[in-house]
């Protein structure tokens, strides 16, 4: 996979991807086209990547583009390798879910500044993301749904839904019961077959390819 790949060139935003790590960890960028303000999505590790993804964005907005926020979507070492080195060169402010934030601080000595709860409006200079809280995966872990005015929306889940199922629950039947559930009722329920996933790891897929399949994963506890 190329450093940098522009995922989704759309009316009002940007959205890039790069994959890092030899987990295959996904860092994504939404730069909002008219401001030039930026979200990261996972600081996951490689920063000279995570670097090169942001010069590449230069030009994906007619102002000069700025990182606004970090969003980090669960608590989970792979997901907040960069993190650190990124604030410390940066300064930007960081977003958690509420729940996972002391364990994110204890791992990095980064304090969230912004803790996240479920249907909160995170509001950067040109669009606005949709926390949808997704409790099972870890107990803050978040999703990110950034819904457009016209065309289809883009869910940023994590590792809470991926192609093909939920996220690890460790087999704890509880923790799954609670994850799949709230991905049918904050997911499923809510946005239509056309919604974009963009998961934690891999590559994307779209609720309609997944609904089908809901009573699958829920049989087999996984």
């Amino acid at each position: 996979m190329p450093d940098e790949t522009s995922l989704y060139d759309l009316p009002l935003v940007t959205i890039r991807r790069v994959a890092v790590t030899d987990m295959d960890n996904n860092v994504y960028l939404v730069t909002s086209k008219d401001s030039g303000a930026q979200v990261l999505i996972d600081a996951a590790g490689g920063i000279r990547k995570i670097h090169r993804m942001l010069e590449a964005s230069a030009n994906d907005a007619s102002e000069r583009t700025r990182l606004s926020l970090i969003i980090t979507t669960h608590s989970h070492h792979d997901h907040i390798r960069a993190l650190r080195e990124l604030v410390d060169e940066t300064g930007v402010r960081t977003a958690a879910g509420a729940a996972d934030a002391s364990a994110i601080t204890g791992q990095t000595g980064i304090k969230p500044d912004v803790l996240l709860k479920n249907r909160d409006i995170v509001a950067v200079e040109g669009f606005d993301l949709t926390v949808i809280h997704l409790r099972g995966h870890t107990p803050g872990s978040v999703a990110l749904a950034y819904v457009p005015t016209d065309g289809a929306t883009h869910l940023f889940t994590g590792d809470s839904l991926f192609p093909g199922g939920v996220g690890s629950t460790n087999q704890d039947a509880e923790r799954f019961a609670s994850l799949f559930a709230d991905v049918t009722s904050r997911i499923f329920d809510v946005y239509s077959d056309d919604t974009v996933v963009h998961p934690g790891h891999g590559q994307p897929t779209t609720l309609g390819t997944e609904r089908p399949h809901l009573a699958e994963w829920e049989q087999r506890g996984w």
